[in-house]
């Protein structure tokens, strides 16, 4: 029993020091590969990555097997290989640095006034005028901003700027209206815009769902922002965020996912309290 002790005491010596960068080091880098595989998950390079983890590994086996001529062959086409993934690939890299220069994960944690955050009565607002459009089988598509900006959206659709009413979204939905093609914005408890051009999901989704659902999955894999849908076939409401596409069957359910200013504020407030009495702790 000492023998295997002694043993593993010197398999142990043999590692290298931990310190505290190191520990940093690793968190870093965790946080990195999870948001990078959060982000391909959803975009056609998941497979891309399926497919390249084959060719790792048929690469591998042939070094160890040392067959030369597919060695050099590889040797040769890795270059152009690179090149053409880039280019294929494009739109998915481009969003993906987008995301990267839009996001801020400091200020995500730091309390503000929440301006840009939509309040409880807002959030009402929006569920009471969904749910009275989905009675009437009126198609409606609502982005409702999160963190990152959705300046680029609104630019292509009409200014509107008005307060968020149920009646306001009614009306702008009302079909043979000027109004009620596209998307409207919300920021805060403003209306910003309508009539906004969304992009469309390349995703695979069920025939059930249509151009809007498309559209509001498209929005949901290029910024934060939550989107409701109804839809004008069948009267269904559904939400779009983080890539995924959810049927909310009531406004319980649809309230449980459209974080509010209140409750943005009260994690934050939540987080600082733990930070500051951690410190207090380490302090004493």
């Amino acid at each position: 029993m000492s023998g295997m002790m002694d043993k593993m005491k010197s398999w142990v010596s043999l590692l290298p020091p931990i310190g505290y960068t190191n520990i940093l080091e690793i968190i870093i880098l965790a946080v990195l590969v999870y948001e990078f595989l959060l982000w391909i998950k959803n975009t056609r390079a998941w497979e891309l990555l399926k497919g390249l983890l084959v060719i790792a590994a048929f690469i591998t086996a042939a070094a160890i097997l040392q067959l030369t001529t597919i060695m050099w062959l590889i040797e040769r086409i890795s270059t152009a290989a690179i090149i053409a993934t880039v280019v294929i690939f494009q739109p998915e890299l481009r969003k993906a640095l987008e995301q990267l220069g839009s996001r801020n994960f400091i200020t995500n944690l730091i309390p503000d006034n929440g301006a840009a955050d939509a309040s409880t009565h807002t959030i009402d607002e929006i569920i009471r005028a969904t749910f009275e459009m989905a009675k009437k089988k009126t198609g409606a598509l609502i982005v409702i901003k999160e963190n990152q900006s959705l300046k680029e959206i609104e630019d292509t659709g009409i200014r509107i700027n008005g307060i968020v009413s149920s009646a306001l979204l009614i009306n702008i939905f009302e079909k043979n209206t000027p109004l009620h093609d596209g998307a409207v914005t919300i920021v805060g408890d403003t209306v910003t815009a309508a009539t906004c051009y969304l992009p469309l999901s390349d995703a695979d989704i069920s025939k059930d769902f249509g151009t809007r659902h498309r559209a509001a999955l498209g929005i949901s894999e290029t910024s934060d922002a939550v989107t409701i849908v109804v839809s004008e076939e069948t009267g269904r409401v559904s939400v779009a965020a983080h890539g995924k596409l959810q049927r909310a069957q009531d406004a319980e359910a649809l309230r449980a996912m459209i974080p509010t200013r209140e409750q943005k504020t009260e994690d934050k407030n939540a987080f600082l309290r733990i930070f500051h009495t951690n410190r207090k702790e380490s302090r004493e």
